[in-house]
């Protein structure tokens, strides 16, 4: 397909994806966004149009020709995913990232267990909610939260990328290697993701069928 081509088509996507707006929310990746414009593009207003939209970012993602165009494509998705549409949520979830940040994970946790029960189907509540589980040393749990994330949506990188970083962990070599191939399947550039496969490619076969 020419350059030019794919160019051309991922454009709209990215504009549509950097307008959304992330203050408060604390990560490098997503402190940067382009200003509204009225006349500009507007964000999907349906689940429908969202999935549409998420679709050929991961079309575009699982294609991507280097690193820094898979990195501007992840971005984007990013900022769907934050995309709530509901501005209880962007404040619950804005609340509990600050919390997050001073380390008072017990008041995030509670944010965010009402985060997922008002919007079960917002899949960052639950890929934020697992980080928390995370850092209380709540392994299960944030198992558990991962794998709802992913039932939601199979092709979040940073849940696959949480998934097998966790079972590496814990000793689960083989579902850990599945974990990372599918995050290369998604994400061809995400950081580590091949070193862990070669890895534990190596540790697995050492163990034998």
């Amino acid at each position: 397909m020419p350059t030019n081509y794919v160019r051309k088509s991922l454009a709209p996507l990215l504009a549509l994806a950097l307008m959304v707006p992330v203050a408060g929310l604390g990560a490098s990746a997503l402190a940067q966004h382009a200003p509204r414009s009225a006349a500009g593009p507007s964000l999907p207003k349906t689940p429908a149009e969202r999935e549409k939209m998420l679709s050929d970012l991961y079309a575009h993602l699982a294609t991507s020709g280097d690193e820094d165009s898979a990195k501007a494509v992840a971005e984007a998705i990013e900022r769907v995913w934050l995309n709530s549409g509901s501005d209880t949520i962007d404040v619950l979830m804005e609340r509990s990232m600050k919390a997050v940040g001073d380390k008072n994970y017990d008041f995030a946790l509670k944010l965010l267990d009402h985060v997922v029960a008002l919007a079960p189907d917002y899949t960052e509540g639950w890929n934020r909610r697992a980080y928390v589980h995370y850092m209380k040393s709540e392994v299960d749990l944030a198992l558990g939260d991962l794998r709802r994330t992913l039932a939601l949506d199979p092709n979040h990188f940073k849940a696959l990328d949480g998934l097998g970083q966790i079972l590496r962990e814990i000793g689960q070599k083989r579902p850990a290697l599945k974990a990372f191939k599918q995050l290369l399947d998604v994400h061809p550039y995400w950081s580590g993701a091949q070193d862990a496969v070669d890895e534990l490619e190596r540790e697995v076969e050492g163990q034998g069928i």
